[in-house]
């Protein structure tokens, strides 16, 4: 008898079933939905909000209230394995049951996640490639085509060569700086278009409108990766996309602290294919790390825009250098999708991410450059990172697929983060001056 009511839960999907329950569960600090009214009861103006707040507002509040039991600002840490039923019949009432499934401590990450990024609801995963790979296994099978763009992070690239390609699936690696190219590479068995934007590590921009409008002409699930924009640059789904992939290791994090990705969702049914896939494959989040990331996220606008502007004045510095062959930056004029970016990019910011060619040699570069710059590999941080990517983050792609896409032996890659403009510039002077 158990075992049918069990498997009853785990197959309907009406709206009152506890499968349901726990996918869209609502829950604030622990309390359900159902219990939200004894949390109101703590304090009448705890939940009393002024409408249509600004994203800066919604990424320090987001919807959390005040503890129902001790009025604790901050989410708890929830660190348990398993919630206590009150009975067989009124399983998953509260939304939770095992933590694999779902955590009170995750769900509320998840929930300020999704409302930031415009989205209905989001699975946090353990890395942002644990989001990649859930998307690509939540909506791909055998036999399914893939068009995803021909320059992205290199663990992106990988999986799809080494891994899904071996288990019978399809890529198309093209430009997606040409929507009619992305267009031409559709095929009658393509599931799922992968967009970057900006791709990492080359900065180029995908036109999400038009590619979105594509998607939707041919029944296909869009899908962009928006982890160097963050969503204080630019929210794919305000451009249409279906689904966005956040490594939260990046600006979401922004201390080095932790490492997790985030998967929206626009809708509930695609919510549900991937909360799906998260329980099945068992991958989560640990509550610690949420709770941190819940806390680190609050600053996310102050230290972006500081990149931003950080960035600019480094790449206009980087300009003009002799040492330097190229700088790409989508907010200097020399970007060739410069009108793309200030179209599709919000309130003037491009991110803390930039790149240049230098004309000697980069390992020696990366060797001699001194602190406060950092030799590591990340991005979005608050310390400053430098990165040679073609024997660093992107090793492991081809290198004729490497250099096809712009990624030369010579390619650095610049993570601004919140330090002295001036500082990082002499640091880099100084660098360029020994080559």
């Amino acid at each position: 008898m158990l075992a049918q009511k069990v498997a009853r839960s785990l197959t309907s999907r009406s709206a009152s079933s506890p499968w349901m329950r726990f996918l869209n569960s609502s829950c604030s600090n622990g309390s359900s939905a159902a219990g939200s009214s004894s949390a109101r009861a703590f304090s009448a103006k705890s939940d009393q909000w002024i409408p249509n707040c600004s994203m800066d507002t919604d990424v320090v509040h987001g919807g959390v209230t005040p503890n129902e039991e001790t009025g604790a600002i901050l989410t708890p840490v929830y660190m348990s394995t398993t919630f206590v039923q009150e009975s067989v019949d009124k399983y998953l009432e509260k939304g939770y049951s095992y933590s694999r499934t779902n955590n009170p401590t995750v769900k509320m990450l998840e929930e300020k996640v999704a409302k930031i990024e415009n989205g209905y609801d989001a699975i946090c995963v353990s890395t942002g490639m644990a989001a990649t790979a859930s998307c690509i296994n939540a909506f791909m099978n055998a036999g399914d085509h893939c068009v995803i763009t021909n320059c992205s992070y290199g663990g992106t690239n990988r999986i799809c060569r080494e891994q899904f390609m071996r288990l019978g699936m399809e890529f198309d690696f093209v430009d997606f700086t040409d929507p009619a190219t992305v267009e031409a590479a559709i095929k009658p068995n393509t599931k799922l278009i992968f967009s970057e934007s900006p791709t990492n590590p080359t900065l180029t921009l995908a036109d999400l409108d038009a590619i979105s409008e594509i998607a939707k002409r041919h029944n296909v699930i869009h899908v962009c990766d928006s982890t160097f924009a963050t969503p204080y640059v630019c929210r794919p789904m305000d451009h249409g996309a279906d689904l966005t992939i956040q490594s939260l290791t990046k600006y979401y994090d922004g201390l080095n602290i932790g490492t997790g990705g985030a998967l929206i969702a626009r809708t509930p049914e695609l919510y549900e294919k991937i909360k799906l896939v998260q329980n099945m494959h068992g991958n989560i989040m640990s509550p610690m790390t949420a709770f941190l990331m819940l806390q680190t996220m609050k600053t996310m606008g102050l230290r972006v825009r500081q990149q931003s502007s950080s960035a600019m004045k480094i790449a206009t510095f980087l300009e003009g250098h002799p040492q330097v062959s190229r700088v790409v930056y989508p907010g200097l004029d020399s970007h060739p999708q410069k009108e793309l970016a200030d179209r599709q990019h919000r309130d003037g910011l491009h991110g803390g991410m930039l790149w240049f060619d230098v004309k000697g040699d980069p390992i020696k570069l990366m060797d001699s450059i001194k602190r406060p710059w950092t030799l590591c590999e990340n991005l979005g941080a608050s310390e400053s990172i430098i990165t040679a990517c073609a024997v660093m983050t992107h090793a492991n792609m081809l290198r004729e697929d490497r250099l096809e896409v712009g990624i030369t032996d010579g390619f650095i890659r610049i993570s601004v983060g919140i330090e002295d403009p001036d500082d990082l510039i002499r640091g880099l002077d100084d660098a360029l001056g020994q080559l």
